[in-house]
């Protein structure tokens, strides 16, 4: 046996071990890939290949695709989606569809979906679904579902969209060039439409009401935490000149601006008033006592207007610079623990913020809910304070005696005044990525330098954003992709097809064509599998005495069928981090929505083709 036969079984069987490896789950898919690509660069130093070009195939060529710029599209795309959520950008978009909608997710959802599967029908899908990614999370948050229930029907809905029209995906336009050059067959822009529709609509029937019932809900740990949050804070807003709430006027015994909050005091100098608010207006010198969720006190200091301030005096030294920092703030919740100084004092004579620099935004206290000014709330051991302050000081609290910090709970305040910006970066990159002016890569490169040099987002919070998984997936995907190449393991899949569908009737081989193919572009790109059975289907309908458009349709519709890996599509990658997905959810939503796609076009390529 030749050293090129035996390398080209042990890459079978090392991509064979790391598909069955990433759907057990027992490892890390990090650490999965890394042994993929060693395990390549061994077998190619023990039994070397060389190419058609008589090049030895070296371990550069296997590290290579950490470098692709796929990979660095992909990463750059998810760095601009965190700059669109760490400024809340979408909020406003999102409540408005929610509006519309009247709060029903599933209304909510469907219409975005269908919008998505029309644009990429037209556009590159990619940039179509970082366009809507952010929309749908938003969205899902709203209505208090798990973005891991919208986000992977989103990448689905845009490839069964792509599959329609000769511009949807590269993928069509490469094959339809490829047979033009090697055939007479000349495939328009809408030669395929029909038969495209009729596959991506059942696919989308299934996206819609199937897949909902398969997705998991995929949350981290912190995201569990707080999702189970509804608790109340007490907390206090003072109402200075120029505050937005002065001359607010109380309406039905409650204030419009308050709507997320509980009034339940407001002190007037030595004047208590309080609840029902009749004929109240607030002025300056007022204090507002108000019962609020986490998230409504986040929101409230994250306005462009913002109703709390993050710091008890301007003129304290080392906090002159917070109100020029506004997305350098971080809330947490801690504990006051037992035996601790602060128990028996208010907040004004613990010397709390002095001593940490953070400063208690609201006191939860599970015993009963105190109508009394924050100010004036004596501390009892087990009382959680929602805290605020920078990142260090926040972390600074572990090693507080007198309190016990969650870690869970510590979170960002977003930066709202940044939105208009981040929103104008991303509109950017959409449009130039969409145009086809400049390279997608150049433009999500560029925009996430414009993220960063605009203040929408830190390097600490752009590093964050990158998915370790989805840069060994990809690394890895590509290495084996190489080494299937260079060994001839992926013409020798297309000989055998050729092969043992000798004698078949047409549809039998065109139905055999579209299963593996679709098998393949899930572990192959997509563009791979599709210049590598381009000429493959042209053979075949020639052999037969078939005109080859059945047979090349066939091949574009299956490429696009890169449903049951998150490797298999750009799209699949871009989801898999935001929605906190495992390699083995794409397996079990995405492999029956292939399969679907196989018989559905089985049954109605014979009969729309006429064979």
């Amino acid at each position: 046996m030749h050293s090129i036969d035996i390398a080209m079984a042990l890459t079978f069987v090392v991509i064979a071990s790391t598909v069955v490896l990433y759907a057990l789950e027992r490892y890390s898919i990090e650490a999965v890939a890394l042994g993929s690509v060693s395990a390549f660069i061994v077998i190619f130093s023990i039994f070397p290949v060389t190419i058609a070009d008589g090049q030895a195939v070296t371990t550069a060529d296997f590290l290579a695709g950490f470098a692709n710029p796929a990979l660095i599209t992909v990463i750059c795309l998810l760095i601009i989606g965190q700059g669109l959520f760490q400024t809340d950008a979408l909020e406003g978009p999102a409540k408005s569809i929610v509006k519309m909608t009247r709060g029903r997710s599933q209304r909510a959802t469907i219409p975005i979906l269908i919008a998505v599967a029309v644009l990429s029908a037209f556009l590159n899908n990619t940039p179509v679904v970082v366009m809507f990614l952010p929309i749908l999370t938003a969205v899902a948050a709203t209505v208090g579902q798990a973005p891991a229930r919208v986000l992977m029907p989103l990448s689905f809905i845009a490839i069964l969209g792509g599959m329609t029209t000769l511009i949807g995906s590269s993928t069509n336009l490469l094959v339809a060039n490829y047979a033009a050059q090697s055939s007479d067959l000349k495939l328009s822009f809408f030669s395929f439409t029909p038969i495209g529709l009729i596959i991506a609509s059942v696919g989308a029937v299934y996206v819609f009401f199937v897949m909902p019932h398969l997705m998991k809900n995929r949350k981290t740990m912190a995201e569990e935490f707080q999702a189970t949050s509804g608790k109340q804070f007490i907390a206090q807003i003072e109402i200075t000149y120029g505050h937005p709430l002065v001359g607010v006027e109380a309406v039905s015994g409650m204030f419009p601006k308050l709507k997320d909050m509980t009034v339940r005091l407001v002190q007037r100098g030595q004047k208590p008033i309080l609840p029902p608010f009749e004929n109240v207006v607030l002025s300056p010198g007022d204090t507002v006592i108000v019962a609020a969720t986490r998230t409504a006190l986040a929101n409230a200091l994250a306005r462009r207007q913002p109703l709390m301030e993050a710091e008890s005096d301007a003129n304290t030294p080392g906090r002159e610079n917070q109100a020029a920092q506004p997305g350098s703030l971080s809330l947490a919740e801690v504990v006051v623990a037992p035996a601790s100084r602060l128990m028996g004092r208010t907040l004004p004579q613990s010397g709390f913020y002095t001593e940490t620099g953070c400063l208690v935004m609201g006191i939860q206290r599970r015993s009963r809910m105190p109508r009394m000014a924050m100010n004036d709330i004596r501390l009892e051991a087990g009382d959680v304070l929602l805290v605020a302050g920078s990142e260090d000081e926040i972390a600074r609290l572990r090693g507080n005696r007198d309190v016990l910090l969650l870690d869970w709970s510590t979170t960002e305040v977003p930066r709202k005044r940044y939105a208009p910006r981040a929103l104008a970066i991303f509109a950017c990159v959409v449009a130039l990525a969409a145009s086809g002016l400049v390279p997608i890569v150049s433009a999500a490169v560029a925009g996430t330098f414009a993220m960063i040099a605009s203040g929408c987002l830190n390097i600490r919070q752009a590093m964050r954003a990158i998915d370790s998984r989805i840069f060994m997936l990809v690394g890895a995907s590509l290495a084996g992709a190489v080494a299937l190449e260079a060994t001839g393991g992926a013409t020798a899949i297309a000989s055998a097809l050729v092969y043992m569908l000798k004698g078949a009737s047409p549809p039998v081989i065109l139905s055999a064509l579209f299963f593996i193919v679709m098998i393949l572009t899930n572990f192959l790109s997509n563009n791979a599998a599709a210049v590598l059975f381009t000429p493959i289907a042209i053979n075949l309908a020639t052999q037969i005495g078939q005109k080859p458009e059945a047979f090349v349709v066939c091949l574009i519709i299956a490429a696009n069928t890169s449903f049951a890996t998150p490797v298999g599509y750009q799209t699949n990658l871009i989801v898999m981090g935001p929605g906190h997905y495992r390699f083995i959810d794409f397996m079990r939503a995405g492999a029956p929505l292939a399969l679907i796609l196989w018989l559905t076009f089985s049954i109605v390529a014979p009969w729309y083709y006429g064979l």
